[in-house]
């Protein structure tokens, strides 16, 4: 076998680069962490020095395959004790074309057990992961592979508490902030002292309104400064298809910029010399903070909605607070999804609405937006939109809502609208909903009988996804939908009955 060419030296077979690794739901582990345990011995003997290189480790996988390629995810530590190597010395090049396939399938290190099938590390195989630039361990007999796992599953964990902590810190930290006499640059302040970096508040001409800590790294200063507020143009523009937040680099400085809740154009930029796992959290609690505080900032149709509200608390009748709220149309949307007050008004700050009631009917959360703003799916959250309606309107949109809320949920889907279509566009509202109320009187107050009827029917009649929908069993499903039917003296596998039930379940809560 040829002398391996010196580290670096590109080889036919070897990849560009590898791929990106699927990042897994805790921090990686730097392998060389795992290399200071005195417990397990592990010594690195080929490839680049893993202290230098800051290799991170995020899965561990134990394979003897011959090509372990369809097995990786990417950033593993690969561990064996070489079952399948037949001929230490490598002829034909079979280490080297291993080592190359581990290295085009995203792995991060090699750890070869010695004992009881090879007493040393194959020669072949150091240089052939020197070649590929792949770190080698050499595991000692005493240590198992399950130790190694369980070590680098202990240390993840201790990585992952220790970035839960400094997330909830950090929250409390800007939480505490935003209470004080100057709320926004106390924000700003904490925000880039809890990044290690530069926090700035753009307004809705793009001009820096606030601005607080410093940007570090290559393309400090105005570059840095230039090419983020570039970046923060792109949230800030007022279209549906505008992004919540982008990301970019500057040199060695990382960029993120965040639109601000209810769409004014204020927008939040960051800049970086590092990205941890937390950031983006962070960055989101102070994104809804500074949403609140910026949304103190409002013109007089705000401040007449604030009116209208106030009034309203106070007793003033609807005919005297409606004029107040304009003469434009409102969607009332009814929304499910993450509980309390923090989570409702940042669902509001993406609607692009502050009028808000975080426990509505049923507990959703109940919102008032102005009827020209796009209303689009957000995540974690199942929503009920209304027909637009003018402010004497608002009572009926908002049982429209509700309605829609509950077939989105009934349909698993994220986003259902009003329609007032079909069978019901040619019925009166109040006698659709007395011969609703009628049809289904058997029925009422037996919540889990609806319930199942409205999740069966929308399902098209299939107990198995009706039951994977209300996590029951397909046997409680086909009980309740025959009780459904003995109680309401119908069969329910007639189409006319069906689309009967289907318009009734549609008209009452």
């Amino acid at each position: 076998m040829a002398d391996p060419a010196p580290p670096g030296t590109p080889s036919p077979t070897a990849p560009a680069a590898p791929p990106t690794p699927h990042t897994p739901p805790t921090p990686p582990v730097p392998l060389a962490a795992l290399l200071a345990r005195e417990d397990l011995g592990l010594r690195q003997i080929a490839g680049p020095d893993a202290r230098a290189a800051g290799t991170a480790v995020q899965w561990v996988h134990t394979s003897e395959m011959a090509d372990p390629y369809p097995y990786l995810l990417g950033g593993e530590l690969l561990l064996t004790a070489g079952v399948h190597i037949t001929d230490p010395t490598g002829a034909g090049g079979s280490l080297d074309d291993y080592v190359a396939r581990i290295v085009a399938a995203g792995g991060a290190a090699l750890g070869f057990g010695v004992a009881p099938v090879h007493d040393t590390v194959p020669r072949a195989l150091a240089a052939a992961c020197e070649r590929y630039g792949l770190p080698l361990l050499e595991v000692p007999p005493r240590t198992t592979f399950s130790g190694v796992a369980r070590a680098v599953w202990r240390l993840m964990a201790e990585a992952r508490h220790a970035e839960l902590r400094r997330v909830t810190e950090a929250q409390q930290g800007l939480a505490t902030a935003a209470a004080r006499p100057d709320p926004v640059p106390a924000v700003l302040r904490q925000l880039a002292a809890r990044l290690g970096g530069l926090a700035v508040l753009y307004g809705p001409d793009g001009a820096e309104l606030q601005a607080a800590g410093l940007a570090k790294g290559e393309g400090e200063g105005e570059g840095v400064g230039e090419a983020l507020r570039e970046l923060t143009g792109i949230v800030r523009r007022r279209t549906p298809t505008a992004p919540a937040s982008a990301a970019d680099t500057a040199g060695a400085t990382h960029l993120a910029a965040y639109a601000l809740g209810g769409g004014r154009g204020f927008a939040l930029g960051l800049a970086t010399d590092r990205r941890e796992p937390g950031d983006h959290t962070i960055a989101g609690a102070a994104v809804v903070l500074l949403s609140l505080l910026t949304g103190e900032h409002q013109g007089a149709s705000e401040a007449a909605r604030s009116a209208a509200l106030v009034r309203l608390l106070v007793g003033a009748p609807v005919e005297e607070t409606a004029p107040l709220l304009g003469s434009g149309h409102w969607t009332v949307v009814h929304a499910r999804g993450t509980p309390g007050p923090l989570a409702a008004s940042a669902l509001a700050a993406a609607l692009g609405s502050a009028l808000v009631d975080p426990r509505g009917p049923g507990d959703a959360v109940r919102l008032l937006v102005p009827a020209d703003r796009e209303i689009s799916p957000t995540d974690g959250w199942t929503l009920g939109v209304s027909a637009a309606a003018p402010p004497g309107g608002l009572a009926a949109a908002d049982t429209q809502a509700s309605r829609a809320l509950r077939r989105a949920e009934a349909t698993r889907r994220p986003l259902v609208r009003h329609q007032e279509n079909g069978i019901a566009s040619l019925m009166a509202p109040e006698e659709a909903d007395t011969h609703a109320r009628t049809l289904l009187a058997p029925l009422t107050n037996n919540e889990p009988l609806t319930t199942t009827l409205r999740t069966w029917l929308s399902l098209h009649g299939s107990w198995d996804r009706t039951a994977m929908a209300l996590t029951i069993h397909r046997n409680t499903v086909r009980q309740r939908i025959a009780r459904c039917e003995s109680l309401l003296a119908m069969d329910l596998n007639d189409p006319d009955t069906r689309m009967e039930l289907w318009f009734a379940l549609s008209r009452v809560g």
